[in-house]
């Protein structure tokens, strides 16, 4: 049985250039893949607090696992989603449709808190392991980052998970 591998998606520039956050995440999907059990599963579409360029996020991380050497003979349909709820909710309709033994999500280490809340829940039965990535990102930015999730999980504890 497979291993999938989901990498969720993050900003990029309005021109397509991935963000210093998807890097990070991609380098981990590198270092963990064995082509001889894996499939990956890309996630984010658009929206205008990641994604403004004209292509959806998961095809640039595709595309840029391409140019590092993984086939394409080894990516899953993407899911085509806004925001870490529907990353979940939209794997879980792509994952219901193949044999997989386990899946590996790969996010940032300020993510990974509320990356788990959401895949727990919408997931309940599927084998996890959680992957956070350290990013080499400003104090100031790394530090904006941890309030807004902060204020995210608060949102999930207190109102419980909408989707």
């Amino acid at each position: 049985m497979k291993r999938i591998i989901v990498i969720l998606g993050s900003p990029n520039s309005p021109k397509g250039r991935l963000s210093k956050i998807a890097i990070s995440r991609l380098h981990k999907c590198v270092e963990v893949f064995n082509p001889d059990n894996d499939l990956i599963l890309c996630t984010g579409g658009f929206g205008k607090h990641f994604n403004t360029s004209d292509k959806p996020h998961y095809n640039l991380l595709q595309r840029s696992l391409e140019r590092k050497g993984i086939p394409k003979k080894f990516f899953l349909p993407s899911a085509n989603s806004s925001n870490t709820v529907e990353d979940a909710t939209k794997t879980k309709t792509i994952l219901s449709k193949i044999d997989f033994s386990e899946i590996t999500i790969i996010t940032s280490e300020y993510h990974i808190k509320r990356v788990q809340l959401i895949f727990d829940e919408i997931l309940v039965d599927i084998e996890k392991t959680y992957l956070g990535v350290a990013n080499n990102l400003s104090l100031k930015t790394l530090k904006k980052l941890e309030i807004h999730e902060a204020k995210a999980i608060n949102g999930i504890l207190t109102h419980g998970l909408y989707y």
